[in-house]
């Protein structure tokens, strides 16, 4: 059983709390024996995969495999063609350097569901959505690699796993894959 979530801002990637306000995987009805395959932070929001299925997880995640992850991301300031190509050829951050990837300017910009709470706004600072397909997955990477550049992540959502789009998943919700869409996460 593969399953699509589409969490929400303020959800943990597990089950059981931290001891931080953030609410857990707990609260989703979702059936027993599942996990998450992987992580989306607290503060980011789309698309997680659960399964029972130990082997999806290093079939998934693993760098060697290149299943694409897609994050949309809204940054501080628009970036320059620079800015883009040194995200693509890989920024280092807590000593190592990041695998290249595929960085682009969403164009047109995309109309996503408002967040609670809203993201800062400030009035002098435009802000732009970004598009990076990652194939590894450190720790806080698309922020940490949009502020090595010069411009912070405002709000982060995953949108894509391999040939899998969240698409119309509304936030909070989540569904089994069909054979077909499960064959598309492989890919």
């Amino acid at each position: 059983m593969l399953l699509a979530f589409h969490k929400p801002y303020g959800v943990l990637s597990q089950f059981t709390p931290d001891g931080s306000p953030n609410r857990t995987l707990a609260e989703f009805g979702f059936p027993p024996g599942v996990y998450p395959i992987g992580r989306l932070d607290a503060d980011s929001e789309g698309l997680l995969l659960l399964s029972g299925e130990a082997a999806l997880n290093a079939r998934l995640l693993h760098p060697r495999e290149g299943h694409g992850r897609f994050y949309w991301a809204q940054i501080e300031r628009i970036p320059s063609p620079e800015a883009l190509a040194q995200l693509e050829r890989g920024v280092v951050f807590g000593g190592r350097k990041t695998l290249p990837c595929r960085a682009c300017r969403l164009d047109p910009q995309p109309e996503v569901p408002p967040r609670h709470p809203p993201i800062r706004f400030r009035k002098n600072v435009p802000d732009c959505w970004i598009e990076l397909q990652l194939v590894e997955g450190k720790n806080r990477q698309v922020r940490r690699m949009t502020a090595a550049v010069g411009h912070p992540t405002l709000r982060l959502l995953r949108v894509q796993i391999g040939g899998f789009k969240l698409a119309d998943l509304a936030p909070g919700q989540w569904r089994e894959l069909t054979q077909a869409e499960r064959e598309s996460v492989l890919q």
